[in-house]
């Protein structure tokens, strides 16, 4: 639980009391491996902080699922139209590795909002954060090529990049994984 204290004291230190509200409201939720966080058709209502494992976001298609997204390790994440809007979500959540949580509900994190000093700003700061994430990876599908985007996302994370397979990294950058598989033999 610390962790979550020290990511949010970064962005705005908060009174003890604060976080003792803050904190009472979380609960720790453990997923094994390839567990379904949210599956497609589900409201999401959870805004999740990882304390250890990687999600992915992705789109199950008959074919080949379609991967959006993934959070890692001290990072939030939620199927957050979902979370926002109280409607089904379109896509799926999923652990691709042993997965510990710290879990608030809508509810209850609606509850920090009005009963904080921290808390809405504290809130705005973690939407803002998901904003920017998504909108990074919209312009790198825009801007950047395949070899690009998958160089990037090496760069930023190549401890954990190595954990998540290949397909889901080739369908991540827009890919086929035998096209991923050219690149990397280009670049090694």
């Amino acid at each position: 639980m610390e962790n979550i204290r020290h990511f949010f004291d970064r962005l705005q230190p908060q009174s003890d009391e604060d976080w003792q509200f803050f904190s009472s409201k979380l609960v720790k939720k453990e997923f094994p491996k390839k567990a379904l966080l949210l599956e497609k058709g589900q409201i999401e209502n959870h805004l999740s902080f990882i304390k250890k494992g990687i999600v992915r976001f992705y789109i199950p298609e008959e074919e080949q699922d379609l991967t959006f997204g993934f959070a890692f390790e001290g990072e939030f994440f939620s199927a957050y139209d979902s979370f926002l809007t109280r409607l089904p979500s379109t896509y799926n959540l999923q652990a691709l590795s042993e997965t510990h949580l710290w879990q608030l509900t809508y509810d209850d994190l609606q509850e920090i909002y009005q009963q904080t000093g921290a808390g809405n700003l504290l809130g705005r700061q973690a939407c803002e954060g998901l904003f920017l994430k998504k909108q990074k990876r919209e312009l790198a599908l825009l801007q950047l090529s395949a070899e690009e985007r998958y160089v990037n996302l090496f760069r930023e994370r190549p401890e954990v990049i190595r954990q998540i397979p290949l397909m889901y990294i080739a369908s991540y950058i827009g890919i086929t994984p035998q096209a991923l598989s050219r690149i990397r033999k280009r670049i090694s």
